[in-house]
This record gives C-alpha cells, sequence and structure tokens, in this order.
C-alpha cells in the first residue's frame, strides 16, 4: 500500500510565484527514514527540501531537517522561511502569538510573523574570519573589487566567502571563471562566494549573487537567506545597523528581494513568500 505525505512548492524571497527561491516542503515527516527523505530531495532536485518533525526541545513549535540533492545541512536561510509559511498555511498553532520557533541542526532558530503575512527569522550568530587571495579577480573576472573594504569568511553553518564590489553594476558584471571560482572556494573552505555592491536611487541598497561550483559547474542561487544573514552580520560587525532591502536574482530573470533590520543584537531576514504546488507526494 502507498504512502501519502502532505507537500508544498513554496517560492520565498517574493510577493509573486516565480520570482525567488523555491522550495519543497514535507510538512509530517516522522514517518519517513533518512534515505527516503535523500531520495525525495534528489527527485525535487531543489537547491532545498525541508522535512517537518514534532519538535524535541520543548522551546520549538517544530523541528525541520534540511536536504540538498548531495546531503543535510544544519541550517539555511529560504528553507526557513519558506517551511514556516508552509506550516502556517498548512494551519500551525505557534505556541506564542507572532513569532515561532524552529529547531534545527544549528540550534533553535526564532521567526517573527509580521501583520501583512511576511516573515523574518533572527540570524544565527556567526564566526567571521578575514581572507584575501589573488584569486577573486580571476573568478570573478572582475577588476571591480573594492579593496577598500576586506573580504570574509563568514560562518553561520553554510560558510560564504563575501566580496565587497564597486557598485552594484560590477555585481552584475561579473563573468564567474568555473576553474578559478572552484579553486577560490577551496582555497576559502566555502560553500559559496557573495559578490555584493551598492545599489543607488532603488528601493534596495544592495546587488548581491550566490555563486557555487556543483559538480564541475557554476551555479547561481536565486536569491540565499543565509549568505544574506551572513552579510549582514558582516556589516554590523563593520558598524553598519541601518535597515536596509537588498535586490538578488537579477541576472537569472529573479527579482528576489529581502529586507534586513537591526534589532539590538538581534538581525532579522525578512520576505514574503507565495505557495505554488499544495498537494501530496505518493512514496
Amino acid at each position: 500500500m502507498s504512502q501519502r505525505v502532505a507537500f508544498k512548492q513554496v517560492d520565498v524571497f517574493t510577493s509573486a510565484p516565480f520570482n525567488g527561491n523555491p522550495l519543497a516542503v514535507i510538512l509530517d515527516a516522522a514517518s519517513l527514514t533518512d534515505r527516503q527523505m535523500a531520495e525525495i530531495a534528489r527527485w525535487t532536485n531543489l537547491s532545498e527540501t525541508t522535512f517537518v518533525l514534532p519538535a524535541e526541545d520543548a522551546q520549538a513549535d517544530y523541528r525541520v531537517r534540511i536536504f540538498t540533492v548531495d546531503g543535510e545541512l544544519p541550517f539555511a536561510g529560504h528553507p526557513t522561511l519558506g517551511t514556516a509559511h508552509a506550516l502556517l498555511e498548512a494551519g500551525l498553532q505557534p505556541k506564542r502569538a507572532g513569532e515561532l520557533v524552529q529547531e534545527c541542526a544549528v540550534g533553535l532558530v526564532k521567526l517573527a510573523i509580521a501583520a501583512d503575512g511576511s516573515l523574518a527569522f533572527a540570524a544565527p550568530a556567526a564566526v567571521m574570519t578575514p581572507f584575501a587571495s589573488d584569486r577573486v579577480g580571476a573568478a570573478l573576472n572582475s577588476a571591480d573589487i573594492d579593496e577598500q573594504l576586506a573580504m570574509s569568511v563568514v560562518d553561520m553553518g553554510i560558510r560564504w566567502l563575501l566580496i565587497p564590489m564597486r557598485s552594484a553594476e560590477a555585481v552584475l558584471a561579473a563573468q564567474p571563471q568555473v576553474s578559478e571560482l572552484a579553486a577560490l572556494l577551496q582555497e576559502a573552505g566555502v560553500s559559496g562566494a557573495m559578490p555584493f555592491g551598492p545599489l543607488h536611487d532603488a528601493a534596495e541598497q544592495f546587488e548581491v549573487r550566490g555563486l557555487l561550483v556543483e559538480n564541475g559547474s557554476l551555479t547561481e542561487d536565486p536569491v540565499t537567506g543565509s549568505a544574506n544573514a551572513c552579510l549582514a552580520r558582516w556589516l554590523a560587525s563593520q558598524g553598519h545597523t541601518t535597515n536596509y532591502a537588498v535586490r538578488q536574482g537579477t541576472r537569472l530573470g529573479r527579482s528576489g528581494r529581502l529586507q534586513v533590520r537591526f534589532d539590538g543584537e538581534t538581525i532579522w531576514i525578512a520576505g514574503q513568500t507565495v505557495t505554488v504546488i499544495d498537494g501530496t507526494i505518493r512514496l
């Protein structure tokens, strides 16, 4: 007899379908084995698939495991918002009004529920390490690296290399060279690189890209919650604690949007999420 599990596919960091970063959510994974989770994640072929489980920590509303097609992640940003959206839409009642607490491999992550339906997660703590390399210009095929600002490796469960560039135009003009980028990522010991640059005369203040090399090929993430959380932590360490907005996915024809809010020691990464597919998976 086949088994059916509730499933949603949502688009994260967008208010309109097909403009953000898609995520598959299995709403009740208590009966699934690790092997089944891995098989489902490979089948969806999305950057991440999440599996919701009963919380083990009494403070948490739910527990989530986050899988890529290749393995499991301790934390990721757009899966955090997308899973919360899917659960609330399915009728989850938070333990505390206006907030959720997600349990995952990095610990407890708090989410805020806004009146307009947008969600925000509190950026986890991060370890920041200054980084320098002669490979960066070749990796991005660009001479517009902003040498006035120091590059940094930021570790938030996922490790990102933050690369400041002189302008948003420079970020969009970068044409990564796969072999050089792969060597740079290996040298830095990171999952991906995030070039970022300032936007002027726009509703957003930064243009960013999330660049990875997977199986020898360049992959660009449409909208990246964890990398933006790393950037926010890095900016705070530089004394930048003014709220700002981010544009990502432009080179991919997407229009991902994030808002970053500073509230004392807490940094909130916020965005809209919409459901695109709602149904069941047959196992």
